[in-house]
C-alpha cells in the first residue's frame, strides 16, 4: 500500500482521467498478486481466504452448539442444507439486480459461468433451507437460531473483507485519502481497478463484524436469555441496515428511495426482521407467563408440575415462618 502527497481538486468530477492524471495520489495503492501459485494450480489468495472463513465458522457453530445443549453432528446437516437455498436464493437476486445478464435466455440463469450471487437473498434462502433442516432434528428452530447468530456474521463480514484481496466490490469514484485503487495485472474483480474508489467491500465487513462484537457483548452480559431466535433477527437486520446504508456507495444505478436494488432487498431483509422479532414477542405474550431453565429453554409456568402441600393434622402445630 502507499500514500502520496498530491491530491485532486474537490471540485474536479470523479473521473477516471481526473483520479489518475495526477501521480502519485493521496489514496491508498493496493499492488500485489492476487494468486497464489501451488505447483500446477493456481488459487485467488480470496479463494483461500473465504474457505479459512468458512472453516472457523464451522468450527464456531459447532462449539457454539455444544455449549447450547445441541448435537454437534447435527451442525454438518445443517450446513448442508443452508447451501441449496442460498445458491437458489443468490441466483435470484442476482436475476432481479441484473436481469441484462441474462439476455433473452432464462435458462442462463442455472449456468454457473453467467454471473454470480446477490448476497442479500442467498442469505434469505439459506435461513429458509436450513431451518426447514434445523426442524427435522427434534429440537426447537429457535435454539438452533441463537447459536447461527454468530457463525452467520461472521462468515459475511470475513467473507466481505476477503474481498480486499481480489479487487472485488469496489464502490463509486472517490478522491478521499481512505478511497483504494489496484495496479498491477491481476486479474482484479472490479471494473477499472485503477480507479480511486470507495473500499464498499471493507466498509460493510468492518460493520459486520462490529454488530456481531456488539451483540456478543451483550450475549455476555446476560442479554437474550430466552433463545428463542430472537438475537438472530437482530443481528441479521442490523446487518441488513448497514448493507442499504454501504450500497449507497456501490456503482449500482439507483432504483428509489435513494438506494439501488440490492440496497431495496436489503431494507426489505431488515423489515422481515423487525417482523419476525414483533412475531416472537406477540406469541410469548399469548403464550402466558413463562421462566427459563438453565439450558435457555423457554418453559411456561402452566407446563410446570403442580406443588404440593403437606397436609398438617393439626393446624395450630403447622411452623409458622
Amino acid at each position: 500500500m502507499g500514500h502520496g502527497s498530491h491530491r485532486v481538486p474537490a471540485a474536479d468530477p470523479p473521473t477516471f482521467d481526473t483520479l489518475t492524471a495526477t501521480v502519485p495520489i493521496a489514496v491508498v495503492t493496493f499492488q500485489f498478486d492476487p494468486s497464489a501459485q501451488f505447483g500446477d494450480l493456481v488459487v485467488r489468495w480470496g479463494t483461500i481466504a473465504l474457505v479459512v472463513a468458512i472453516v472457523a465458522a464451522l468450527v464456531l457453530a459447532s462449539v457454539l452448539a455444544r455449549g447450547g445443549g445441541l448435537r454437534q453432528d447435527d451442525v454438518a446437516f445443517v450446513a448442508i442444507g443452508i447451501v441449496p437455498g442460498a445458491v437458489i436464493g443468490g441466483r435470484l437476486g442476482y436475476l432481479i439486480l441484473h436481469a441484462n445478464a441474462f439476455g433473452p435466455e432464462p435458462g442462463a440463469l442455472l449456468d454457473p459461468k453467467t454471473g454470480g450471487l446477490e448476497l442479500g437473498l442467498a442469505v434469505v434462502g439459506g435461513f429458509i433451507t436450513g431451518s426447514y433442516v434445523a426442524s427435522l432434528l427434534g429440537t426447537p428452530v429457535g435454539r438452533w437460531l441463537h447459536v447461527a447468530m454468530a457463525p452467520t456474521l461472521f462468515v459475511l463480514g470475513a467473507g466481505k473483507l476477503t474481498m480486499v484481496l481480489t479487487g472485488t466490490g469496489q464502490g463509486s469514484p472517490s478522491v478521499d485519502d481512505w478511497a483504494t485503487r489496484y495496479l498491477g495485472p491481476g486479474p482484479w474483480g472490479s471494473l477499472l481497478p485503477a480507479l480511486p474508489s470507495v473500499p464498499s467491500q471493507a466498509w460493510e465487513g468492518i460493520a459486520t463484524l462490529a454488530i456481531l462484537t456488539g451483540l456478543t457483548v451483550a450475549l455476555m452480559i446476560g442479554a437474550f436469555r430466552r433463545r428463542d431466535g430472537s438475537v438472530f433477527f437482530v443481528g441479521i437486520g442490523l446487518w441488513a441496515l448497514a448493507r442499504a446504508l454501504v450500497s449507497t456507495t456501490w456503482r449500482d444505478p439507483v432504483v428509489a428511495a435513494g438506494l439501488n436494488a440490492g440496497g431495496l432487498v436489503a431494507i426489505g431483509i431488515a423489515s422481515a426482521c423487525v417482523l419476525a422479532i414483533v412475531v416472537l414477542v406477540v406469541r410469548d405474550r399469548m403464550a402466558g407467563p413463562a421462566t427459563v431453565d438453565a439450558a435457555g429453554n423457554v418453559v411456561r409456568i402452566k407446563d410446570l408440575p403442580p406443588t404440593t402441600e403437606v397436609a398438617w393434622p393439626d393446624p395450630e402445630s403447622r411452623p409458622r415462618f
